[in-house]
């Protein structure tokens, strides 16, 4: 069987040209301004999606009423009074000079709607200033000009209701006032107003329903981020919304559950083999402690206590948080605490914290993170003489420096360090039996809060362990 390309040489030109413009230096500027000021959240942006069509859509419409209606009935109109004011024009040019022109005046009124008044001779008023929107001034200006050729002079901003226009003749200037409603379609506005307001509905309408569909969107994102930081899910969270938020939300459950089970039985067989290995370990100190005392089993017993300290380690890495609930803790006196129970080392150990408005706060697993920052203060104590702990908050999250003064961590090996049982040959040594997974322990911790660890350069030339954990 043959096989075929389905990729064209027209469609491979295609998606070349489609790069090439997208890769282009303006082109990505743009877009990266682009999405730089569009809104970053989802409620936004879906109004944003609602809103655009329905705001181009009624500039269309607008544009093509103004274009095609209004501009035409209002020519039509003005066109129509300029031919009423030509006639009139015409027929006091035919009237005999003794006669009063009072009858063309009653004409005008009676019959074109329009008050008429001669004036003696002379000039036209100087030109007035013009309307900001000219489309009538315009109409009337072009309608009196193909129709009257005469000189003329209209007033369309004075009175609010009518129109003055001046024709000037050798004889006298005859002055005609015509309403607005004659002259262009005075009531287009409540179209416009029907528009507009029919629209600001819908979108009333689409705001508060599209606000019931993406609160259980973020319900439900709360409720993620709160499980991914270890902390309890609101007792009230259930599916809600339409059908896939609620199939997401039943996925998040479900896993939830899922990861809880497969927790506690990790646990429980952790804690069964615990039992037992612990149990052959102190059947070991029992038969050397009867034995006689020779470097043969202080070396044994050495060997005992490293085993057990090792295990002691391993099972810390694998449990975990070991499925402690998150509770409100009050931070600097967890660290005050680790501080006093660090007494037993040579170090000498400050805490300094940070004042704030208030006490800091958090909620944390306090026996996971007491063992973590334990870890990071005994391997500290380990290689180094002074340590300094700090703890401050920075804007949404809480920062703990833990810095000593030891030969530190070359910068090439601060991430290789956090790999389980990973062991540096140089920098700091392995003589006290280290498992190598303290650290490890700390970084699972840590982000089992919703935060991350990381090592840097201290101010006293040793090693600094920062952690961070939201607020």
């Amino acid at each position: 069987m043959a096989v075929i390309n389905e990729t064209t040489p027209e469609s491979g030109k295609d998606q070349s040209l489609y790069r090439r413009i997208r890769e282009h230096p303006h082109v990505a500027r743009l877009t990266s301004v682009a999405g730089e000021m569009l809104p970053k959240g989802l409620y936004a942006r879906a109004l944003l999606i609602i809103i655009t069509p329905i705001v181009v859509l009624e500039g269309v419409i607008a544009f093509a009423f103004m274009e095609r209606h209004w501009q035409a009935v209002t020519r039509r109109l003005s066109e129509a009074t300029a031919r009423d004011i030509a006639a009139l024009i015409d027929v006091y040019s035919d009237l005999p000079k003794s006669e009063n022109a009072q009858k063309i005046v009653d004409l005008a009124r009676d019959r074109l709607n329009l008050k008429m008044e001669v004036l003696p001779p002379g000039d036209l008023p100087p030109p007035g200033p013009k309307p900001f929107f000219r489309l009538l001034d315009k109409a009337l200006s072009n309608e009196l000009r193909k129709h009257v050729q005469l000189p003329f002079w209209i007033d369309t901003v004075g009175e609010s209701q009518n129109v003055e226009i001046r024709v000037k003749r050798d004889d006298a200037i005859l002055r005609f006032v015509a309403t607005r409603s004659q002259t262009y379609a005075s009531n287009s506005h409540i179209f416009l107003l029907w528009m507009v307001g029919s629209s600001v509905i819908l979108l009333t309408v689409a705001i508060l329903f599209l606000r019931n569909q993406i609160r259980p969107i973020l319900r439900l994102a709360d409720a993620a981020d709160a499980f991914g930081k270890g902390r309890t899910i609101p007792e009230d969270f259930k599916p809600r919304g339409a059908r896939e938020v609620r199939q997401a939300a039943v996925a998040f459950l479900q896993m939830r559950d899922r990861i809880k089970q497969h927790v506690e039985q990790r646990t429980t067989m952790l804690a069964g083999v615990s039992h037992d290995l612990r149990t052959v370990l102190t059947r070991f100190k029992l038969e050397l402690a009867l034995l006689e005392d020779t470097p043969e089993t202080r070396a044994l017993s050495t060997d005992v206590d490293e085993m057990q300290h090792m295990l002691e380690d391993y099972l810390a890495f694998s449990k975990g948080d070991g499925g402690e609930e998150a509770k409100p803790t009050d931070l600097p006196e967890l660290l005050q605490e680790i501080v006093d129970d660090a007494s037993i080392y040579a170090a000498t150990i400050d805490l300094k914290v940070r004042k704030s408005k208030g006490n800091i706060v958090l909620p944390l697993k306090r026996q996971a993170l007491k063992r973590a920052i334990t870890n990071l203060v005994t391997n500290a104590a380990r290689f180094g003489d002074h340590i300094v702990i700090r703890v401050a908050p920075e804007g949404q999250w809480v920062r703990i420096e833990v810095d000593d003064d030891g030969p530190g961590i070359p910068e090439s090996e601060r991430e290789n360090v956090f790999r389980p049982f990973y062991r540096l040959d140089h920098a700091r040594n392995q003589d006290e039996g280290n498992s190598g997974l303290g650290l490890a322990i700390a970084r699972d911790i840590a982000k089992s809060h919703g935060g991350e660890i990381a090592l840097g350069q201290s101010s006293m030339g040793g090693l600094r362990a920062i952690i961070s954990l939201p607020q």
